[in-house]
């Protein structure tokens, strides 16, 4: 389709967020529902930074990387969530033009970190068992410095290229988005002019933020199996796997679901589908990760209560 003049696209100044539901009678639910996951979230991941930050035990390696998924975890379903509360309150279901960028930005810049942080935690595992005696030279603060820096600088490029490149659509027709929070396939609907475009540029840029760090991890993780199945400790092999399953878990949820989502160009149909995989991109999974990295971790769960019931009553 042509692209409409420059007027037409000026002409919407904002967007219609559906929603999860649309029957009324269903909004205190779901706003209870999200209102508790949104504090469960924020306490879980709160409670494993505080952990780690007061805990002289946890400041290694891996735990500087959980603690910037905390923060991760955080941001990401504020970014969402909130928003969706106040709509749900107030009973207005608008969201401007620039809010709905500057959230669909935020959304983006968070998880395309997630990204790479999970591939940089796959390399601290690599370098920890299969490296040992030169771990702390190859994973010096300065390493874990420029590693968490150099995400951020990938992932904000990623963010603002498709902020960026969705500034070239024309809105001139339909407002509704059929979810709870802006995202581009359900932008791309909405556009009166081509998309073509911004369907290669999301597909090719997600192939190489997906891409590149699956590899990575994959191949650590080949490495780490190798040797951990080398130790003839029971307790060792036990110890090693346990550490690695959770950050796999972790990693199956999100990559999962964000394939699903991006790697299929947004298709019409998928749209209810797309608010499910959204729930889990800035709800469940945010939510799980504590209790994962938690849950199998006596190091974690003893720092935990530590911050909660203090040094003395365990001592």
């Amino acid at each position: 389709m042509e692209p409409e003049s420059g007027a037409n696209r000026t002409a919407i100044t904002d967007f219609i967020l559906l929603g999860l539901v649309e029957t009324p009678g269903l909004h205190p639910v779901v706003f209870v529902l999200f209102f508790f996951a949104y504090l469960v979230t924020v306490a879980g991941n709160l409670s494993i930074l505080a952990a780690i930050l007061v805990e002289p035990k946890l400041h290694t390696p891996m735990y500087f990387f959980l603690g910037n998924l905390s923060v991760l975890d955080v941001g990401c379903i504020t970014v969402t969530v909130p928003p969706m509360l106040d709509r749900l309150v107030s009973h207005r279901r608008t969201i401007s033009y620039d809010a709905c960028l500057t959230q669909l930005f935020f959304f983006h810049l968070l998880a395309g970190m997630d990204c790479f942080l999970l591939a940089a935690m796959a390399y601290d595992r690599f370098l920890a068992i299969c490296q040992p005696l030169t771990y702390r030279i190859h994973m010096s603060p300065t390493v874990q410095r420029t590693l968490v820096a150099v995400s951020w600088l990938c992932a904000f490029t990623n963010a603002l290229m498709h902020t960026v490149a969705l500034t070239t659509l024309d809105f001139c027709g339909g407002k509704e988005v059929n979810h709870f929070y802006c995202d581009l396939p359900q932008l791309f609907q909405l556009s009166c002019s081509s998309t073509q475009l911004n369907e290669l540029l999301l597909f090719a840029v997600g192939f190489i933020m997906a891409g590149a760090p699956v590899v990575l991890i994959i191949s650590s993780y080949i490495h780490v199996a190798s040797a951990v199945l080398k130790i003839r400790s029971v307790e060792g092999r036990k110890k090693a796997f346990s550490t690695c399953g959770s950050h796999l878990t972790v990693v199956c949820l999100f990559y999962g679901t964000g394939i699903f989502n991006y790697m299929r160009l947004g298709s019409e149909e998928a749209s209810d589908k797309d608010k499910g995989v959204g729930i889990f991109n800035t709800v469940i999974n945010p939510m799980l990760n504590p209790l994962i990295y938690s849950l199998r971790n006596p190091e974690v769960q003893n720092a935990v209560r530590r911050v909660f019931v203090g040094r003395r009553s365990l001592t």
